[in-house]
């Protein structure tokens, strides 16, 4: 037993809903391991619960999964509002989505996440997930910086990109050097804190102070 799988046992298992998200998605679509999956879904659901954020802006859905994870921590009058780029997906995650109760609470955008963002700027935001182009996440935090309220919230996935971060083997993947200059970047504002979690492929927790 790997310890993978040990953690994965010893921790609490996906509900029927996200287990059938999971299957499905491995099953049909490309790129199936860009699914958060069951540990990583349950860190967002357990941060989302502590924070009970009652405005969330996720950037990247893939096809649903962590949308709904965090969607879990809602306040009973919440808002999640969910951005993907690939129209592909739509009626993938739109049929995903419908599959849990939670789907009320949810509003899919399909386009830019830089161009929505910016629409949606007349209301702040308690927590944003980012997951999307990695070349742009510094875009995506400057975006955003200014929705997200005071002591609010900014989990960033992805920023250990497979050990590539630390790996002179990847110094010109576009995708590799967007997200060291986001994790320089990050670590350099004074208006941060943050820790970066060698969960998965990273996941970077940062509060606005």
């Amino acid at each position: 037993m790997s310890l993978d799988e040990y953690i994965e046992q010893h921790s609490t298992p996906e509900n029927n809903v996200l287990e059938q998200i999971s299957r499905s998605t491995n099953l049909h679509v490309l790129n199936a391991h860009m699914l958060s999956g069951q540990v990583q879904g349950r860190v967002l659901s357990f941060l989302s619960q502590m924070i009970h954020p009652n405005r969330i802006l996720e950037l990247g859905t893939f096809t649903g999964y962590s949308a709904l994870c965090l969607a879990e921590g809602l306040s009973d009058s919440g808002e999640l509002i969910t951005i993907e780029h690939n129209d592909e997906l739509e009626d993938t995650i739109r049929h995903n989505l419908s599959l849990s109760p939670l789907s009320s609470k949810i509003r899919l955008i399909i386009g830019d996440a830089a161009e929505v963002i910016r629409v949606e700027s007349r209301k702040s935001f308690d927590l944003v997930f980012i997951d999307a182009d990695k070349r742009e996440y510094c875009t995506y935090l400057d975006l955003v910086y200014d929705l997200v309220r005071p002591g609010g919230w900014i989990l960033a996935d992805n920023t250990l990109w497979d050990g590539h971060i630390i790996d002179p083997a990847y110094d010109r993947d576009k995708q590799t050097v967007g997200l060291r200059e986001f994790n320089d970047k990050v670590a350099a504002d004074e208006r941060f804190e943050q820790v970066i979690l060698p969960l998965r492929d990273g996941l970077t927790i940062i509060r606005k102070v």
